[in-house]
This record gives structure tokens, C-alpha cells and sequence, in this order.
């Protein structure tokens, strides 16, 4: 009887492990409206009351955001939310009012007769389940289930009008899984923003200043057209640990649908001086200024690069699109990376990197010599950081040309103007970059400031035809940061 017993225990433990490998559930915002997470992780239903309208929201809680205490409390009058454990349990509308009893729903005696015979002959076979499945689940139930001893937060809470967005997604990373807001609050604050003026387009929309409780905040506006640009960038921005002084702060992404058309929006830190493009045509920059912001996009860009290892982990990512339009400039000086929205995520696990079919993408101008030429090994996650570098090089070169030493300086230009027009064509870049090997010109006169002379020492180790030869983004901060004492920056 033993060994019949731990053979039947066995097997039953094998076959609902195998069970709970995956768990499946209804998801608005994704392909095919479905979602998948792990067995440990939960089906997410949600309503709340936005502008006097019931809004539904439904899709996976992976088990480190179940753990962070936001996604299964409701709020009183304000919302509702439910977490279950099996596949398309989510699959149900929720609403704010209990909604009264059909008639004739009591159980007459035959059925309650049935149900009472069955639940008796099932319940050897649950007592030997249980007693099998119980010593290997219970430590995961547990820990999935498990509460914080400090209060959980509620939506309430979080959108708070008496918080700064600062506070807000503090608090959302040190309770949560590092990734950002929970779907619901990103909708409550996207719908509250009130646009105030356009300060910029680009291929993919434009770009607004917003107000949300009285602070500023940009909102990049996609057409509907352009969905998957702005899911995946979205996506990106929500990595778990992505978050740094040196990447654009991402805060919300909403879709909004009047019934006629859809606008999709992204919402993130606003940066009054705008992009590094526009603050070099209007200023130059001192010797420090120019390292201070050389070595914050030397850092925002290794921390793209660098994977993080752990359950709370980061993968490695390439932006693939730096340019000097891409990169913003703070209040006290220093830059942060935006636009992710090409960028491509490396899985060390498997080896594999989720890029699109079209690779060739990003800007002709900086675009490196062997995405030019078509020789990019793509099977490689390192030839993507190597482009980022020689473009990262690019941008070096339009900072320093704007470094003014005792009132001398360049004027702001983009790089290879002397080559090539404004809107150059893949061929008239191959032409320039493959053929002639030419690269921008590092003028003789600074060799004369030490800053000037390590920082075009770095442009050449960034340019290099071969792209095994190039620094890497972590190398070129620390000598950077070398080049003089920078002063700590205040926010």
C-alpha cells in the first residue's frame, strides 16, 4: 500500500505541476486579446469609475507585480478588482454595484442531493490530492499569496492629488516590481491630463506639453495607425529596473477612443529645454557642461546595455536610433535617453533577441558602417550596442564642436554636413561611411583643451570600420568621467 500510494502521489504531483506551468487569461491591450504569465501569477479584472463611466481593464499579473500589493484590493465606490488563478478566469464584466440575484437561482433538493453524493465520493480522491500536492505547492502558494505586513496601497492612494509624480512612482517602485504604474493608475493619470501646447512632431506623431496636478508632463501622441510603435515602446519603458536618472522618466500609456478615431498616448517626464539637438542650436555649453553631459548619455546608454541578472532583473537592450533629436536635456545639465520605441530586448536565457523583420532602421545620418553596408551579423545582440556606439560617437562630435573655450566655438551642425544634404539617402551614406571611410573632422585646435582632446580621442575608438574594435558604453564612461573632477548635480 505505501508504494502503491507514493506512485500515485507522484503522479499526481507531476501532472499538476505540468498543469500549472502557464496560466492564460483575457487581456484588452494584447494581440489576439490574450495573455499568458507563469502558474504563479494571477488573471487580473478591474473596474473603475473615471468621469462617472464604469472602465474595464483586464490582462496577467506575473508573480512579482502580485506580490506588490496594488492590483487585487478594491477601493470603495471608486473601484474594483479581482484576481483568480485559472485560465480565462478574468473572462467576466465587473461592476461597481452589486447587481441583484436572478430569480429562481436556489438549488431544488434533487440537485442539492446530487451535488452532496458527489462531493462524497470525491473527497477521498481530494484528501489523497491534497495530502500529495500540498508539501510541494504550499511554500509557492504561500509566497504568491503572501501579504506585506505594511498596509497595501490602494488607488486612492497612489493618485493622490497631494503627491508629485516624482513621490508617486517612488512609491510604486519600491512597493512594486520596479516596472512602473499598474495599467489603471497609468489610465487614471493619462485621463486627467489636460494638453497644453505642441512642441514638437516627429515620424511617429507629436509630441505635447501637458499639466496633471499642476506639474508638467509630456505626452507623445501616436495615430492609431502607428499601434505597434507605440506599444512597443510602452513595452520598453516598462522593463523592470529600467528606471534611471539617465532614461526618459515614462509615467502612462493610454488609448483613447472617441468613436471615431483612436489616439494613443504616451506620457512621460517633461524636460523644458527640450532635445539635445535644440539646446546645441541655441547654446554653447563650458568645458564641465560638456562632460557633465557627455558622461549622463555615456551612462544612460550603459545602462541600456548592461543586463542585470536576477529574479528582479534587467535584460540587456540596444536603443538603436541615437541621435542627438533622441536625447533630452535636464533642468541642471545633465541628459536623459528617450525615444525607445526601435529599441531591441536581449533574452541571455535562450540567446535570442526580439528585433523586427525590417532591421534596418534608425536615422541614415547615424547609422553605422555595417547596417549601411547589410554586413550586421544579426544573430549577435553585441553588433546592436556597437552601433549604438559609432552613433553615440556622432553625437560626441555636435556636443564638443558646441564647447566654447575662451569664447571660441563651432557652429552647431549635423554630422558629415560637408558630405551629404539634409535628407540623405541610405547610398549617399554607404558612399561617405563604406566606400570613402570618411568620418567627421575633429579640428586641430583641440588638442590644445585636455576635455576636447580625450573627448575626440573617443570619437575614433567609437568610429571604427570594425565594430569589434569600438569602446564599449560602460568604457567610455569611466574615461569620461575621468577626463576632470565633475561636481555632484543637485535635481
Amino acid at each position: 500500500p505505501h508504494c502503491f500510494l507514493n506512485l500515485f502521489c507522484t503522479l499526481l504531483t507531476t501532472s499538476t505541476m505540468a498543469i500549472l506551468k502557464s496560466l492564460k487569461c483575457v487581456c484588452h491591450l494584447c494581440v489576439n486579446h490574450t495573455c499568458e504569465t507563469e502558474a504563479e501569477g494571477a488573471c487580473w479584472n478591474s473596474v473603475m469609475l473615471i468621469n462617472g463611466k464604469e472602465e474595464a481593464v483586464k490582462s496577467c499579473l506575473s508573480p512579482s507585480e502580485l506580490k506588490g500589493q496594488v492590483f487585487c484590493y478594491s477601493s470603495r465606490n471608486v473601484s474594483k478588482r479581482n484576481c483568480c488563478f485559472t485560465d480565462f478566469c478574468n473572462n467576466e464584466t465587473l461592476h461597481l454595484s452589486p447587481e441583484p440575484p436572478p430569480e429562481g437561482s436556489g438549488w431544488s433538493q434533487l440537485e442539492l442531493a446530487a451535488i452532496i453524493l458527489v462531493s462524497s465520493c470525491l473527497v477521498c480522491v481530494g484528501v489523497i490530492l491534497g495530502m500529495c500536492a500540498v508539501q510541494n505547492l504550499w511554500c509557492n502558494l504561500i509566497k504568491a499569496h503572501k501579504q506585506d505586513p505594511e498596509e497595501p496601497l490602494d488607488d486612492q492612494t497612489l493618485v493622490s492629488t497631494d503627491k508629485c509624480l516624482k513621490e508617486l512612482i517612488y512609491d510604486m517602485n519600491t512597493s512594486g516590481s520596479g516596472s512602473g504604474l499598474p495599467l489603471l493608475v497609468q489610465r487614471t493619470i493619462a485621463r486627467t491630463i489636460v494638453l497644453q501646447e505642441s512642441i514638437g512632431k516627429g515620424r511617429f506623431g507629436e509630441v505635447w506639453r501637458g499639466k496633471w496636478s499642476g506639474e508638467d508632463v509630456a505626452v507623445k501622441i501616436f495615430s492609431s495607425r502607428d499601434e505597434r510603435s507605440w506599444f512597443r515602446e510602452a513595452e520598453i519603458y516598462q522593463t523592470i529596473m529600467l528606471r534611471h536618472e539617465n532614461i526618459l522618466g515614462f509615467i502612462a500609456a493610454d488609448n483613447k477612443d472617441n468613436g471615431s478615431w483612436t489616439q494613443l498616448w504616451l506620457v512621460s517626464e517633461y524636460h523644458e529645454h527640450g532635445s539635445l539637438f535644440d539646446y546645441l542650436n541655441r547654446y554653447t555649453v563650458s568645458v564641465e557642461g560638456m562632460i557633465v553631459l557627455a558622461l549622463s548619455i555615456a551612462s544612460g546608454i550603459a545602462h541600456l546595455h548592461m543586463e542585470i541578472i536576477g529574479t528582479q532583473g534587467k535584460p540587456a537592450i540596444a536603443h538603436r536610433d541615437i541621435k542627438s533629436k533622441n536625447i533630452l536635456v535636464k533642468k541642471n545639465g545633465t541628459a536623459v535617453i528617450a525615444d525607445l520605441g526601435l529599441a531591441v530586448k536581449h533574452d541571455s536565457n535562450t540567446n535570442t533577441i526580439d528585433i523586427p523583420i525590417n532591421h534596418r532602421v534608425g536615422t541614415k545620418r547615424y547609422m553605422a558602417p555595417e547596417i549601411l553596408d547589410d554586413s550586421i551579423n544579426m544573430s549577435s545582440f553585441e553588433s546592436f550596442k556597437r552601433a549604438d556606439i559609432y552613433s553615440m560617437g556622432l553625437v560626441f562630435w555636435e556636443l564638443a564642436r558646441r564647447c566654447s573655450i575662451q569664447g571660441i566655438y563651432e557652429d552647431f551642425q549635423l554630422p558629415y554636413y560637408e558630405q551629404v544634404q539634409s535628407d540623405p539617402s541610405v547610398d549617399d551614406m554607404r558612399k561617405v561611411v563604406c566606400e570613402q571611410k570618411l568620418r567627421p573632422s575633429i579640428p586641430n585646435q583641440w588638442q590644445s583643451c585636455e576635455a576636447l582632446r580625450v573627448m575626440g580621442k573617443i570619437m575614433r575608438e567609437c568610429w571604427y570600420a570594425n565594430p569589434a574594435a569600438r569602446l564599449t558604453a560602460l568604457r567610455v564612461k569611466k574615461t569620461v568621467s575621468q577626463v576632470t573632477v565633475v561636481k555632484d548635480v543637485k535635481e
